[in-house]
């Protein structure tokens, strides 16, 4: 049970942190809970403190709205918690299409489908782009342009408020990422999972890893959806500084060698050294 607990005991609280979220936003729009109220663009904690996604603050900037206080203050709240535990944490323990990537990429792993398709030609930078065109098309049409299509805006409606497009979504995405894709949507179209790279390249909390203990099993690279940002592994101990990185964990957990940690200290300590 120990080493079942220490294989998977990350990947079982970001279920439960997402699956508790989604049970929130239900019951506040079922039943009327004053805990969690709105959606994940813009949501209402307690009632009291507002918090507001600053990638679609960005596009509703772009398409020339004038942002109220209030919006204001939800997106500072938002932005000083990403940058305090790592920006792409968004991407692996709140946003419900990470559950749907995950379970395509398991798959994936498992029919070796991988290996059966060979090198994909698509670039990981592709979101960033992406990302640019969204911000000049809300410039031009005068809406969020992103918000308007968003799969992630539609599966969370999809599972909060009963709407279908959201299903429809959460299958297109599966099966793009299955068939088609290795880490497909998140890992090179998702705009704000791009944004929220960026947004995590200032974070404080990191995956460290300690090249003394590396044995070079490549089980981190394996599992996990970003693993160009594991390039340190079996060369030198550093912290993982790319943004990209969603800190999901996983890596910490399939690494029987204690060659993965999370560290703030050990972070601090490499910059003041300049290693």
């Amino acid at each position: 049970m120990g080493t079942l607990w220490n294989n998977y005991r990350y990947l079982i609280l970001r279920r439960v942190t997402q699956i508790s979220l989604l049970v929130l936003y239900f019951g506040a729009n079922a039943w009327g809970w004053k805990i969690l109220m709105g959606n994940l663009s813009s949501s209402r904690f307690l009632n009291f403190v507002p918090m507001s996604d600053p990638y679609a603050a960005l596009q509703m900037l772009a398409a020339g709205a004038v942002l109220g206080a209030d919006l204001l203050i939800g997106v500072g709240v938002i932005t000083l918690f990403y940058l305090l535990i790592g920006g792409r944490a968004f991407c692996s323990w709140v946003c419900p299409v990470n559950i749907i990537t995950d379970t395509a990429n398991f798959l994936r792993r498992k029919l070796e489908i991988n290996r059966i398709q060979g090198k994909q030609p698509a670039t990981r930078d592709m979101r960033y782009w992406i990302l640019a065109l969204s911000l000049i098309i809300s410039a031009i049409m005068g809406v969020a342009a992103f918000e308007f299509i968003s799969p992630i805006s539609m599966v969370h409606r999809g599972i909060v408020f009963g709407l279908g497009f959201g299903w429809a979504a959460m299958l297109i995405i599966f099966l793009f990422d299955l068939f088609v894709l290795k880490d497909g949507w998140c890992g090179h179209i998702c705009p704000l999972g791009g944004f929220y790279s960026l947004l995590g390249k200032f974070s404080f909390l990191r995956v460290h890893h300690n090249e003394a203990n590396c044995t070079l099993c490549m089980k981190c690279k394996n599992v996990c959806p970003e693993h160009q940002v594991l390039h340190m592994v079996g060369k030198e101990s550093l912290p993982v500084l790319s943004g990209e990185c969603t800190n999901c964990a996983r890596c910490i957990e399939v690494c029987d060698d204690d060659a993965l940690e999370f560290s703030i200290r050990k972070l601090a300590q490499n910059k003041k050294t300049g290693e």
